[in-house]
This record gives structure tokens, C-alpha cells and sequence, in this order.
């Protein structure tokens, strides 16, 4: 069995930081004993530009059958003969997740002693698996992979080369690409679906592996579509076990939207707060309030009824999107899968009308890919999103939303920064979010709008959103920009650091 996992990198963060986090030094092949053989550790390839870490996973066929597990459900052999010849030497299995688990354990819970910043940083990561049994077909591979921010390549193996009539095996081929995950959380799905793409487990499934599941699904698991699947698979369809984990799985997901409106008024504080100079007794409309009144209000000026919400969040504006009829198709679009589940529990979408729910999507996907379900549109909403990226792919969310998605309007929003002196509960220096990598000031934001519209053959207006101070400006400032009309089919040059490859599916609700 073998499986790859490469990154590319800079000389400021070069590839082979892969070495720390996986704790296995690039310069080293290492050797691991396993209860079915011996798993082995290399870097084909180690450079600061790219850097390839492999698991080879040497099985003992004799070792697995003294073991007393063969290959079939829960660990049964399915004959006598199956115990000695079987696929478990060659195809990526729950022995792969089970190695994963034990050479690279403090990898998948995110720790790094020597570079503790590293963990939480995500990486450009390619895992390529070159045989893996998929009960279920290709479709299945990208149903469980995609939604959890993965670009997948599958490809069938066929039973037979000379034989091309006798079609497809079981097995596939596996390329897994994403710019938007950590190496633990690409460690954690493979530990959970290997195992349920293939079905059968070489071991006993006891009570336990309803906590191994739930600690290795922790944060995607409850908000992934297929999640009941994915339990059910993973527990070898023992069906009280099954139960038990579906039962925390709900109240997971309570949790998690009783935080989300916690989180909710806890980021809105500071954006939200009353100007100390005002003599009204009257409580003042929320900012955020504000900010998607004008969102609308922009949409309204130029006729839009099929809507992208690019970074919905957890959906306040895809919810009053839909309020308004005039809105035939709203699309929410975000990375964390978190904020999707929220989202989808804020619209109720379970118990959604038929006619109401034909409106609208809820799509994972990163904004600086490509992505062709995001074409043809007429409007799309970037609301306080560019300040969350890192300057450097800030090229490739203009080419994916104006090179590529090409929507006839385009609303951006994001905060000023020279309005922060006027928050009393901000201190000097800060940003109005621990996660906003930039605050622009009028002149800033101006200069970045005028150029992506000079480049895509956009024009583009400024209005203010909030109170517009004489002085420092308004608390939000929004660009409106709008499809040249002797440009709408023209095809522009993408950015210096190109979106990677467009995502071929036609949706993914989430």
C-alpha cells in the first residue's frame, strides 16, 4: 500500500516545513513495526520549492490471518483461500488509517513543539493514493472528499488492460489537491474515509471507535452531507453503535449553532457600536444591519435575481436574500464547512418548503480556485471577505470571481480602517477581527478596485455604508462594480499566481 503527501513552498515558508509537521526528518528513511507488517516513512523528494512525503505499508499476509482477521465485513474472511489472497498488500484500506493513526499521531492532532505556528497554517497539499477500493465507484470518492474542501481526480482502474470489454474494477486511482487545509485535517479525513470507501475493516469494531470516529471527525464529521453514511460505514453498519454516534453527532450540531449565535453578537460588538456622541434615546441601526441594507440596495439598482453570497458565512444575507422574491436563485458559497452547517440550521433547509428550497444552494468551495458552478450569474456579494486572505491570494480571488465567474455585478464591502479611531472599545492598532490580515483605508481600497476593474473589464462606483464621518469616512466602504458591456464575453489574462483547476462538479449542498 502506498500513499504520498506533497506541498510546494517559498524560501520564506519552504516546502520541507512538511518535515516538522509530520515529526519525520526529510533527510531520513524510517521504519515503523505494525501488528500486520511494517510501515515505512521517505521523502522522494525534499527542496524548499516541493517536498513529497510517502507511506509505504508492507503488510504480512500470515501475521494478518494469525491475527484472526481476513478480508470482508468486520473483519470476517470471506473463504478459507480469502485470508491468504486478498487485496490488503496492495489497496489503500483501513490498515493505511490505521498506520496513519500510529506513525503520524501527533501530525493529526495538530501539534508542533519545535514550530508551534505551523499546524494552523494551511498548506498547498496533493495526496495521491494510486489503489484504493471504492464501494460506491468514483461518484462516492468525490461526494465524501469534495465537500470537505478537496479539488478530487479520480480515475477507475480497469479489471484488465487487455480485456478493456470487461470494464472497470472496484478499485481506483486518488488525487486529492487543496490550498485551504492543514496537514492535520487532510491526516484526519483519510483516517475516517479510507476505511468507509472500502467498506470492511480488518479488525473488530467495538465501542470505542465511536469515540476514534468522533475525535478524528471533530469540526467536519456533523456538517459534512454525507455524514450518516460515513458513521454507518465507518462502525462496520453495527447498528446500535451506529446510533450512539448519530446521537452525539446531533447534539454536536446543536452545539454548534447555540455557538454561532453567541459568536454572532460576540464579532458584532465592536462593528455594532454606538457612536458615544450621539444625543438620540432611539437604539442606532446595526452596522451590520446597514451593510446588508446597502448590499440590497445595490443588487435592486441593477436588476439582479440570480445571486452569489461568496464567503456566506453562516448565511445572514443568504436568509434575507430569500425574503425577497424578486431573488429566483441564491447560491451561499464558503470554505468552512462549520459555517455551512450553520448556515443551513439558520435557513432551516430540512424543513424547507419544495418552491422555497428550489432557490437556494449551499456550496463548499475556496474563492481562490476556479470553479465553473459559479458562472453565469448575475450578481456576486464578496461581504467583508478580502480582508480574510493574505495578500499574496488576493490575485487569485480577483481572477476566480472576475475572470472566470464573470457575474454582469459584483458588490465588495470591507471595513475602513480609518474609521477605527472612532470605536472607543477598539484599542490603538488593532483590527476590527483577530482574523482580518488588512484593514484598507479610503485611498487603499480605491486604488486595489480601480485596478481589478481596469483588468476586467468592469466599471466601478463607491458608496459609503454607515455614517459618513467628514473626517475619517464611513464605518464600511462598498465598491459596485458593473460588467462593461463591450466586455462581457472578452476572456482576461488570470492573476500572476494563477486559481488552480476548475471543479468540474455541478453542485455540492451542503
Amino acid at each position: 500500500m502506498f500513499l504520498t503527501i506533497t506541498t510546494t513552498g517559498t524560501p520564506e515558508n519552504p516546502a520541507t516545513d512538511l518535515g516538522f509537521l509530520l515529526h519525520k526528518h526529510p533527510d531520513k528513511a524510517q521504519l515503523f513495526s505494525t501488528s500486520y507488517g511494517t510501515a515505512y516513512v521517505f521523502y522522494p523528494e525534499a527542496t524548499e520549492e516541493r517536498c513529497t512525503a510517502a507511506l509505504l505499508l508492507e503488510v504480512d499476509p500470515v501475521a494478518l490471518v494469525r491475527r484472526g482477521r481476513g478480508k470482508g465485513r468486520g473483519g470476517a474472511p470471506d473463504s478459507a483461500l480469502a485470508q491468504y489472497v486478498n487485496d490488503r498488500p496492495y489497496a489503500a484500506s483501513s490498515l493505511v488509517a490505521v498506520a496513519l493513526s500510529a506513525v503520524f499521531s501527533t501530525a493529526m492532532k495538530g501539534q508542533c513543539n519545535a514550530r508551534p505556528e505551523l499546524p494552523s497554517r494551511p498548506l498547498p497539499l496533493r495526496v495521491e493514493i494510486p489503489s484504493l477500493p471504492a464501494r460506491g465507484g468514483p461518484d462516492l470518492v468525490t461526494e465524501l472528499f469534495e465537500p470537505l474542501g478537496w479539488t478530487v481526480q479520480v480515475r477507475p482502474v480497469p479489471l484488465d488492460t487487455a480485456f478493456p470489454e470487461w470494464g472497470d474494477s472496484r478499485y481506483v486511482s486518488l488525487t486529492l489537491e487543496s490550498a485551504t487545509l492543514t496537514v492535520a485535517q487532510a491526516l484526519r479525513h483519510l483516517y475516517v474515509l479510507l476505511p468507509v470507501l472500502d467498506d470492511a475493516k480488518h479488525y473488530y469494531v467495538s465501542a470505542d471507535e465511536v469515540d476514534k470516529l468522533l475525535r478524528a471527525g471533530e469540526s467536519w464529521l456533523a456538517g459534512h452531507p454525507e455524514h450518516k453514511l460515513i458513521t454507518s460505514r465507518y462502525l462496520s453498519r453495527r447498528w446500535s453503535l451506529t446510533q450512539k454516534a448519530m446521537d452525539r453527532l446531533e447534539t454536536e450540531r446543536e452545539e454548534l449553532a447555540r455557538l454561532a449565535e453567541a459568536d454572532d453578537t460576540a464579532v458584532e460588538e465592536i462593528d455594532n457600536a454606538v457612536d458615544p456622541d450621539t444625543d438620540t434615546e432611539e437604539r442606532p441601526v446595526p452596522l451590520a444591519v446597514r451593510r446588508r441594507e446597502a448590499i440590497l440596495e445595490a443588487l435592486r439598482d441593477r436588476r439582479a435575481a440570480r445571486v452569489l453570497d461568496l464567503g456566506c458565512g453562516q448565511g445572514q444575507l443568504v436568509q434575507a436574500l430569500l425574503k425577497d422574491t424578486r431573488y429566483r436563485e441564491v447560491v451561499g458559497v464558503d470554505v468552512s464547512m462549520r459555517a455551512l452547517t450553520i448556515a443551513s440550521r439558520r435557513l432551516r433547509l430540512e424543513r424547507m418548503g419544495e418552491r422555497q428550497a428550489s432557490r437556494v444552494r449551499l456550496l463548499q468551495g475556496s474563492l481562490v480556485y476556479t470553479d465553473n458552478r459559479l458562472k453565469g450569474y448575475d450578481a456576486a456579494v464578496l461581504s467583508e471577505v478580502i480582508e480574510h486572505l493574505d495578500l499574496p491570494r488576493l490575485p487569485a480571488l480577483e481572477y476566480s470571481v472576475f475572470g472566470s465567474a464573470r457575474p454582469r455585478t459584483v458588490v465588495v464591502t470591507t471595513p475602513n480602517v480609518e474609521y477605527n479611531v472612532r470605536w472607543e472599545s477598539l484599542p490603538a492598532g488593532h483590527s476590527r477581527h483577530g482574523d482580518h490580515r488588512f484593514e484598507w483605508t479610503r485611498e487603499e481600497f480605491r486604488a486595489w478596485a480601480d485596478s481589478v476593474a481596469a483588468r476586467y473589464g468592469y466599471d466601478v462606483e463607491y458608496r459609503p455604508v454607515g455614517p459618513d464621518d467628514p473626517e475619517v469616512g464611513p464605518p464600511t466602504q462598498l465598491a459596485l462594480f458593473t460588467l462593461c458591456a463591450d466586455t462581457g464575453g472578452e476572456k482576461h489574462a488570470g492573476p500572476a499566481t494563477p486559481a488552480r483547476s476548475d471543479n468540474d462538479r455541478e453542485e455540492a449542498a451542503a
